[in-house]
């Protein structure tokens, strides 16, 4: 299965490469139009051109100085050949090379045409003003610019430009992967995580959790697994209260069969001995009324058992409304104190404590007997303490006794019916509560208790709007 990480970087490349080929197509055409006007090959002709006009200005001033050195409308210098050691240096190499005529350039910056010839007894030269031309430093520009135009074909601007711009905008897709990568990692690992989870309940592992890495952010993903995790326990607890409820069920069909044939048998028990009774002589009445009486008296105890069995059996109604837990477990902690006037009952009540939404009836059932089996335990000058708190978006009420105890073998089969560790118990007083609590929707759980002896947690749903009611 292809992993939500590569699915987010393919979505990220191909959400990427279209738009950067598009940036590079039309970059590259602005750039190769911007390059044109002030191309290569345009310097070049220019250069040329201004090469080619300067020839012919030279050109054109040097046949109007030699025509007017013809027809004399310019005066010219002569040099005689008895004087040559006082020649300038360029009329002495003139004469030096043989040659008849030869034209130059002086003056600042070359603004001035020179005419040398030979006469028949010396060098003459003629001068003419170039009108602010300087034909040197028109040279030298024409010179430098060639040198530059060299440069540019050397250099090729357009493809360096184009490399440099490929260059620059790879670097820069490449660079914006790597935290890609990393947001990729960090979204896509926590869902992997999560779907792990869930195959992994749906295969049976219930105990299955998820960590939220420290404190992750709380984003959607974060929402998730803490969804994931309060469904987790939610069903955890509701398919243990269905386990629970399952096999008080198994047991209630039992108790109501066993109530059922004691009860047929118990009754022409209990008529026949009274007629036997009825009917013996006077003489034998003692023997037969002590025996009556034993009879009776066994046949009772039965019949007790069997209204606690009838009693385990059946269904109450469990109509649920809203519960002052507080106020309830006052209103018992104080018939406790009337019927056990030796043990110290305290209350710790929680302040703003919401309603918890249960059956009346059933929890003052639930109380009533586990706050009875606290004296009992404690004993005279023994202690009870009955506390009141919110946990987990319940409502909790706990009942802690000073008695001897339970060992393990007792804790691991204390809510199982038929199991009694008193003398005159039936054994189904904690199964009664253990069921009641389960049809309130809550539970009954066994506690490490403050005072050193048994301490029981009921649990029931609160009302979240009433709180501080």
């Amino acid at each position: 299965m292809t992993r939500l990480r590569n699915r987010l970087i393919v979505a990220f490349l191909a959400s990427t490469l279209l738009p950067l080929a598009a940036t590079v197509l039309i970059t590259t055409t602005l750039l190769d139009r911007s390059l044109r006007y002030a191309t290569t090959d345009e310097l070049d002709r220019l250069a040329r051109t201004l090469e080619t006009t300067g020839k012919q200005f030279y050109q054109r001033e040097r046949a109007a100085l030699k025509r007017d050195a013809q027809e004399q409308r310019v005066q010219p210098i002569h040099y005689g050949t008895g004087i040559q050691a006082e020649w300038p240096a360029d009329v002495r190499a003139f004469w030096d090379s043989g040659e008849v005529e030869r034209f130059g350039v002086s003056g600042p910056g070359g603004d001035r045409m020179k005419y040398v010839r030979r006469v028949g007894d010396g060098v003459e030269t003629y001068t003419r003003d170039l009108g602010g031309i300087r034909m040197a430093d028109v040279s030298t520009e024409l010179a430098q610019t060639r040198r530059i135009v060299n440069d540019l074909d050397a250099r090729d601007l357009h493809r360096g430009f184009m490399l440099a711009l490929l260059a620059l905008l790879g670097a820069a897709w490449l660079v914006s992967i790597v935290p890609l990568v990393v947001i990729a990692h960090r979204v896509s690992r926590p869902v992997q995580q999560l779907t792990a989870a869930l195959t992994d309940y749906a295969g049976g592992d219930w105990s299955r959790r998820l960590d939220r890495n420290g404190g992750a952010a709380r984003d959607e993903v974060g929402f998730a697994v803490d969804a994931f995790n309060h469904m987790a326990d939610q069903l955890a607890e509701s398919r243990e209260r269905l386990v629970q409820l399952t096999r008080i069920a198994s047991w209630q069909s039992l108790a109501r069969k066993t109530a059922h044939e004691l009860k047929n048998s118990l009754t022409p028990i209990r008529l026949t001995v009274e007629e036997i009774q009825a009917r013996h002589p006077a003489a034998d009445r003692a023997f037969v009324d002590q025996a009556v009486q034993i009879v009776v008296s066994e046949i009772e105890s039965l019949e007790r058992r069997v209204r606690a069995f009838s009693e385990f059996g059946g269904e109450p109604p469990a109509i649920p409304d809203r519960i002052d837990v507080n106020a309830l477990v006052s209103e018992r902690v104080a018939l406790l104190r009337l019927v056990h006037p030796g043990t110290h009952c305290l209350q710790r009540l929680e302040n703003g404590l919401p309603r918890a939404y249960a059956a009346t009836d059933l929890v003052k059932g639930i109380l009533t007997n586990l706050l009875q089996n606290a004296a009992e335990a404690a004993g005279s000058g023994g202690s009870v303490v009955a506390r009141t708190h919110g946990v987990d978006r319940r409502v909790a009420i706990e009942i802690h006794d000073s008695g001897p105890g339970l060992s393990d073998d007792a804790a691991s089969s204390l809510f199982e019916p038929t199991i009694t560790f008193k003398k005159d118990g039936m054994g189904l007083g904690l199964s009664i509560v253990k069921k009641n609590a389960l049809l309130c929707g809550g539970d009954v759980t066994l506690v490490a208790s403050e005072l050193g002896g048994t301490a029981f947690r009921v649990t029931l749903p609160a009302i979240p709007e009433e709180r501080g009611a």
